[in-house]
């Protein structure tokens, strides 16, 4: 990893979910951008430039995670950010419909400390 802190994005509408996440991720050496639904998201993105890492939830009110996972691919100055849906949607098309619209694993809720670095892993963050 270059000099710049990696940085990810935690995007849930359970602030207890994203502040579990955060300690997770703080942990792992990770400066935290949190946000409530997609278009905060988008908003903090335009604010920060980029991220390393995108945790999102699914089901938010405002912009659900599959519609922030589309508007994040349709912007190429995003195409390496790491994108991992993180939600209780279990049925094998929503998975599908997640990958297809460029997430890159599926974390299902609830998830463990361990579950959540081994799925950093599979995309390729070590920390």
């Amino acid at each position: 990893m270059s000099e710049m802190a990696m940085r990810a994005l935690v995007v849930d509408d359970s602030r207890a979910l994203r502040m579990l996440m955060k300690k997770i991720l703080v942990e792992m050496g990770f400066e935290i951008i949190e946000a409530g639904h997609g278009k905060e998201a988008l908003e903090r993105l335009a604010a920060v430039g980029s991220v390393t890492l995108a945790l999102v939830d699914w089901n938010m009110p405002e912009m659900n995670g599959l519609d922030f996972v589309k508007a994040l691919r349709s912007d190429e100055k995003h195409a390496d950010v790491k994108v991992v849906m993180v939600t209780t949607e279990t049925e094998m098309p929503r998975m599908i419909a997640a990958l297809e619209a460029g997430a890159n694993e599926y974390l299902m809720k609830p998830f463990t400390k361990e579950s959540l670095r081994e799925k950093l892993s599979m995309v390729g963050i070590d920390a």
